[in-house]
């Protein structure tokens, strides 16, 4: 290898210069490797309130207590349930208010006193109509229909055939009957 090396400067013997050049070279590399910078670029040091951070550690002690509290609750549920052997308490004992209740009641109240005063008035009223004017007009209009028509009422129930033609069977040689349902029996 030692015959391929090329020193920058004339050199009697070419392995030396290498040696040297090699030995050089590395505590160029070493003294490279140890300089410290002349300019401080670490930058500056973090507070201790930014670094700790209190209030996140405050807010996540506060998330592990309310946890801890609903286990808590959890638990004795549990424990209540398995001490109970499984029965259910379905039953509310509290009582159902409303917060609108007083007003809702003072407008029934309110509309049921102005029901009862228009079924008053309406009721003492007498009434217009006069019904036996009615009756009377209608028995007069009666009268002229019979008068004007051409065919008085009642008439038409006479008028109908008498005759009814009852049709008999096969074997049957009895006469049709001329009487109709409605002629009293003979």
């Amino acid at each position: 290898m030692h015959k391929a090396y090329q020193p920058l400067q004339p050199a009697t013997n070419r392995h030396l210069q290498q040696r040297w050049d090699q030995s050089a070279y590395q505590q160029h590399r070493d003294k490279v490797y140890a300089a410290r910078p002349m300019v401080d670029t670490k930058g500056m040091k973090a507070p201790a309130h930014v670094q700790l951070k209190l209030k996140k550690l405050q807010v996540h002690e506060e998330c592990q207590a309310v946890i801890e509290r609903d286990n808590r609750l959890l638990a004795s549920r549990l424990s209540d349930i398995v001490r109970s052997r499984g029965l259910v308490d379905h039953r509310n004992h509290y009582a159902e208010r409303s917060l609108n209740a007083e007003k809702r009641r003072d407008e029934l109240l309110h509309v049921t006193n102005q029901n009862q005063a228009i079924y008053q008035r309406i009721t003492a009223r007498q009434s217009e109509y006069r019904r036996q004017l009615w009756l009377d007009d209608w028995k007069r209009e009666e009268r002229r229909r019979e008068d004007i028509a051409r065919y008085p009422r009642g008439v038409q129930h006479q008028q109908r055939s008498r005759r009814r033609v009852k049709f008999s069977s096969i074997g049957d040689t009895s006469e049709p009957s001329e009487a109709s349902p409605s002629d009293p029996p003979q």
